[in-house]
């Protein structure tokens, strides 16, 4: 059991997580950002009917976490035995922790795409009828607890590779708070996708104007943590100074500079006026939601590799 989930096994003189783990933190955020939103719309509209956005964000939410429990799994040292981690846990372990909220949330965004696709499976799976009745019965409540448990998977992202204190780019406050929010950006960016793309959802409906809207804000929150990180490694000890060189240094400076700066924030900007020109160009929003995924996807490659590489 130890050596399925030892933190510090592999980081002695390499790098111990790789880009599996990346992929997995990428999807995780994408899956509770995209919950999160989806239902504060639900919530703060008061609605009852399953929109487009809602059952994009069902979708979106149950595949994104399969699929990244298949990077996380495959990137443990014994990858057949992971079944051991879902009866054994240790409260004092932030995977266990994650793995025990993990095996909540996985089912709950399940039943978010029975209760978005309710009628189909009632047609079509005629036997479920009366459990899916029943669920619905209790739709508000399990919602809640959706709710609270996308913002424990974005959070707990943070918190499981900040725990590690040799590496000060990694062990840091902000981390947690730095995945929460660029969990909703890729999420939103996601449901932007797949709304439009599935669904055939007007990109000036209401729901899809909140999207728009909420994307800068998110942006700025994103942008804001980001400096807070570079000042507090600035202002801090000598191994934050080391860290600070991540930024600076090496190629992974590159994948910061141009996949997140330039890519994820400063291209949709970009893109956005140009949008506002051409408003029925399908690309320029295919392209601007990609481009704001891919700058989160380089944030976990930076955390993760530059995080492990300037350490004390």
């Amino acid at each position: 059991m130890n050596e399925l989930i030892t933190y510090s096994s592999g980081f002695t003189e390499e790098i111990g997580w790789e880009w599996p783990i990346s992929v997995y933190l990428l999807l995780a955020g994408i899956s509770g950002g995209a919950i999160i939103v989806a239902l504060l719309i639900r919530f703060y509209k008061n609605q009852t009917e399953n929109t487009a956005v809602y059952k994009s964000a069902s979708l979106v939410a149950f595949v994104t976490i399969l699929l990244g429990m298949v990077c996380l799994v495959g990137d443990l040292t014994r990858p057949l035995n992971f079944w051991q981690i879902l009866i054994n846990y240790n409260f004092n372990s932030v995977m266990s922790i994650g793995v025990a909220a993990l095996m909540i949330y996985i089912p709950l965004t399940f039943v978010a795409v029975v209760f978005a696709f309710a009628d189909f499976v009632k047609e079509k799976f005629s036997f479920l009828a009366k459990i899916v009745d029943l669920l619905l019965n209790f739709r508000v409540i399990l919602e809640g607890v959706l709710f609270l448990f996308g913002v424990v998977i974005c959070a707990y992202t943070g918190f499981l590779i900040s725990v590690l204190v040799r590496f000060p780019l990694l062990n840091t406050s902000i981390l947690p708070a730095l995945f929460v929010i660029s969990g909703l950006s890729a999420g939103t960016a996601a449901l932007c996708i797949m709304a439009k793309r599935v669904f055939n959802e007007n990109v000036h409906s209401s729901d899809m104007k909140i999207l728009h809207k909420i994307e800068w804000p998110i942006m700025a929150i994103e942008i804001l943590f980001l400096a807070m990180l570079y000042i507090s490694l600035a202002t801090g000890n000598e191994a934050g100074k080391i860290a600070l060189a991540a930024f600076h240094e090496g190629s992974w400076s590159t994948v910061f500079w141009v996949g997140i700066v330039c890519i994820g924030f400063l291209l949709p900007i970009i893109l956005n006026f140009s949008k506002k020109e051409q408003e029925n160009s399908n690309s320029i929003f295919y392209i601007s939601a990609m481009c704001s995924i891919v700058g989160v996807l380089c944030l976990r490659l930076f955390i993760i590799y530059a995080g492990q590489t300037f350490s004390v």
